[in-house]
C-alpha cells in the first residue's frame, strides 16, 4: 500500500518533480549543493547507481559529466519521462541501464557493483516501514564497492515543522503532527505522499551502525532554509548572491544547518 501511494504520487507529480530542482534559486540550492559534494567526493570516473533516481535530473548531470551510469526507480513513468530526457540530451551511450526497482531489493545488483552509489532527492524517506528502511541502507551498502563513496540524501524534520507553523496552522492540532513530531512518520493523507522525516542524529546512526564511516553530513538547503522568498530576491542581486552562496558553502555542515534543513546530506564510505 506505502509503496503504490508513493508511485502513484510521483506519477501524477512527474513534471513538477523534473522541474523541483531547477524551478528557481531556492530550490537551485539543493541541486547545486549536491553536486558541490558530489564533485568532493566521487571518483574522477566510474559506474554509478543513481538509485531512486526519478526522472532522472542527476542521471543526466552525472552522464554529461562523463560518468556511466545506471538509473533506478519504482515509478515506470519516472523512467519513461528519464528515458526521453536521456535520448534529447544524446546520453544513451552514458546511461548504460535504465531498470525498475526499489531500493529495498537491489538484488539484481551483485555485491561491490559501483563505484558511487546516490540515493537522492529523500527516497529512503518513503519507505515509511523502518525494517525496510534498514534493508534499503544494508542493500545501498552491499552493491558499493570498498572505499567508495555511498551518498543519500532524506527530507528532514524539524525544518518540516517549522513549515507546519509558517504555512499550516491548522494542522497542528492534528493527529499527523504530533506522530511527525515524536516518531518522524507521515500517512500521506494531506497534500504529501507517505514519507518518513529524519532527524540527522537518527540518519548518521542508521548508517554508522552498518559498519560504514560518515564522511560528510550537510543541509541542501542549510540556514536558507524555510525562505524562498528572500533567497530568491537575493540571487536577482549577484554580488550579495555570491556571498550568500559563499556563506552558505561555509556553514552548510554545521550541525545546526543540518539539523534545520528541508534535505540533509550524509555521505559515508565502508
Amino acid at each position: 500500500m506505502t509503496e503504490t501511494r508513493v508511485r502513484d504520487y510521483y506519477t501524477d507529480h512527474l513534471r513538477k518533480e523534473w522541474r523541483r530542482l531547477a524551478q528557481d534559486a531556492y530550490h537551485q540550492l539543493e541541486f547545486q549543493t549536491t553536486l558541490h559534494f558530489l564533485e568532493k567526493h566521487l571518483p574522477r570516473k566510474g559506474l554509478i547507481l543513481d538509485a531512486g533516481g526519478g526522472p532522472g535530473r542527476y542521471t543526466v548531470e552525472l552522464a554529461r559529466r562523463g560518468y556511466e551510469v545506471v538509473l533506478l526507480d519504482m515509478t515506470l513513468a519516472n523512467l519513461e519521462f528519464a528515458r526521453r530526457q536521456i535520448k534529447r540530451a544524446k546520453l544513451q551511450d552514458r546511461v548504460i541501464k535504465i531498470a525498475e526497482g526499489s531500493i529495498v531489493d537491489l538484488s539484481q545488483f551483485a555485491d561491490n557493483s559501483f563505484d558511487a552509489t546516490l540515493c537522492l532527492g529523500g527516497p529512503l524517506s518513503h519507505v515509511l516501514d523502518a525494517a525496510k528502511r534498514e534493508k534499503a541502507i544494508s542493500e545501498l551498502i552491499r552493491v558499493t564497492k570498498k572505499g567508495a563513496p555511498l551518498v543519500v540524501s532524506v527530507i528532514g524534520r524539524l525544518a518540516l515543522l517549522v513549515v507546519e507553523l509558517t504555512l499550516f496552522q491548522y494542522e497542528i492540532e492534528m493527529p499527523h503532527f504530533v506522530q511527525i513530531r515524536d516518531t518522524g512518520d507521515y500517512g500521506g493523507d494531506y497534500g504529501f505522499t507517505t514519507c518518513h522525516f529524519f532527524l540527522p542524529e537518527e540518519l548518521r546512526a542508521a548508517f554508522s551502525d552498518r559498519g560504514v564511516t560518515v564522511v560528510d553530513m550537510a543541509g541542501l538547503e542549510g540556514i536558507s532554509s524555510g525562505h524562498p522568498k528572500q533567497v530568491n530576491q537575493l540571487a536577482k542581486d549577484e554580488k550579495r548572491w555570491k556571498i550568500w552562496l559563499e556563506t552558505h558553502y561555509r556553514t552548510c555542515t554545521h550541525p545546526s544547518a543540518v539539523g534545520m534543513s528541508e534535505h540533509i546530506m550524509i555521505v559515508c564510505k565502508s
